[in-house]
This record gives C-alpha cells, structure tokens and sequence, in this order.
C-alpha cells in the first residue's frame, strides 16, 4: 500500500520543455486542471499528498518521477539523462529526507526514474535515450545490494520503459508493442494493450484504483473484466509532452 506521494505543480516554462511528439503546444491553463485533477486522485486512492510549487528553471520537472527511485526502506537519487533536468535530482534529494534516512544515488552513467518498473522485490531496468548501460548497472547493483533482484531490458520502440508497460499486481501487467512478446515478461498474465491505444499503457496502481488516461475505453474493459476499479483522468496537455500518469509523481 502506498502511504504517500509527491507531486510538483508545472510551471509557465512546462509549454517550451522538452517533447518528440508533434501533438502542439499545450494549454497552459487546461495543463493545470488536469494536474489538480491528477492530485485529486490520488487522494481518492488514499495517499498523503506532498505537493511541490513549480521550478521555472526547470520546464520538465513536473514529471518527478525522473529524478528518483523509492522503496520502502532507502531512496535512490537518480541521474536524468536529459541535461536540461540533471539539476531537478537536488531539490527531489532535499524533500526525499523528510521521509528517508538511506540514500544510494547514480554517479556512474545516466538514469531516468521512468525506467525502472517494480514488480515486488525485482526492478526491470530499461536502457533508453535517458537511461543508458553504466546507469543500468549501477542501478542493478544498488538494489542487488540491497537485497532486491533486478533485470536490464534493452528498449525497441518506446522512450522509457514504463511508457508501455504498468504493473497492476496479482502478476497483471499492462502492455503495448514491444513487450507483448517480450520474454522478460513471458510469465505474467497481460492486459494487452493494441497499438492505437499504446498511451494507456502507461497507468498506475495506487492501492484499490487504477488510474488510466482518460478516452480508452477497451483498455478500462479490460481491466475491469479483471475486476480492477478505475479512475479516468484527461491527460492531453501532458502528453503533448511525452508524459503519461507515472511520470507525475513518486508513490511510496
């Protein structure tokens, strides 16, 4: 169960951040309503909210999940790949030690938090443009260390691992294109997820809900039929951006 989350509000510079889509400039103000609407879920789902004023100098960093990986018992500081958000990791370093007290942090290559998906006590790692093989493995031996297992996957298609791929618990994962018949994920049972619909892969389990991007219909069937209740959130300013539902905040 998660107790808590964090969540940082998206500054005016959010509209010049970084993106490879070509879905326009978001709205600035209707990227605010879907952003208090996203913090309201989450408290539906039971969670206190720690909620962090916007970083002008940081378009990006709305999508807090970048900047760390959380556990139960130690956080680990990542270290973006993108340039314009290495500094974001401070400021996420600084809130993290009102809730930790041990700390690991990437030195050795680069590594963005949303590539890193937890299944209990194993991590899947993906290399992608943010995350490459030296940050992979030095991630793979903090958790190792630690007592954890760990898997490095190698992405084909998307720009972070968890852009399309969730874990949803009871060995339900949630999956689009490449890792339909992905073998690292073989023996789980899937919510399959066809290619027109690869956006609402990207969904997050937070305790008794399933928030998933909103306009999906077969995808909340799909979950339903595996009696997973939903909440359903609009998110087409964040996508813009290349967000989705995971990257806006960290859950421990």
């Amino acid at each position: 169960m998660f107790k808590n989350v964090i969540v940082k509000t998206p500054g005016k510079s959010y509209v010049n951040g970084l993106t490879t889509s070509d879905l326009g400039t978001p709205d600035y103000e209707l990227l605010l309503e879907q952003h208090t609407a996203y913090i309201e879920a989450l408290k539906a789902c039971g969670v206190e909210v720690t909620h962090l004023a916007e970083s002008e100098e940081y378009p990006d960093s709305t999508f807090v999940e970048d900047a760390a990986v959380l556990t139960p018992e130690f956080a680990i500081i990542t270290n973006p790949g993108a340039e314009s958000r290495n500094g974001e990791k401070e400021e996420i370093e600084a809130v993290l030690k009102k809730f930790y007290s041990k700390f690991h942090s990437i030195t050795s290559g680069t590594l963005d938090g949303g590539d890193v998906l937890q299944v209990n006590e194993h991590f899947y790692v993906g290399i992608s443009e943010r995350t490459n093989q030296q940050g992979a493995e030095q991630f793979k031996g903090i958790v190792e260390s630690e007592g954890y297992t760990a898997t490095i996957v190698e992405l084909q298609e998307f720009f972070h691992l968890k852009t399309g791929i969730a874990y949803l618990g009871d060995n339900i994962v949630a999956a689009a294109g490449e890792f339909l018949d992905h073998p690292d994920f073989a023996t789980y049972e899937k919510v399959e997820i066809p290619a027109e619909d690869e956006y609402s892969a990207n969904c997050i389990k937070v305790n008794d809900y399933v928030i998933i991007p909103k306009g999906f219909k077969e995808t909340k069937q799909k979950l339903a039929e595996r009696g997973l209740e939903t909440i359903e959130l609009e998110m087409s300013e964040f996508q813009k951006h290349d967000g989705g539902l995971s990257c806006l905040s960290l859950r421990f």
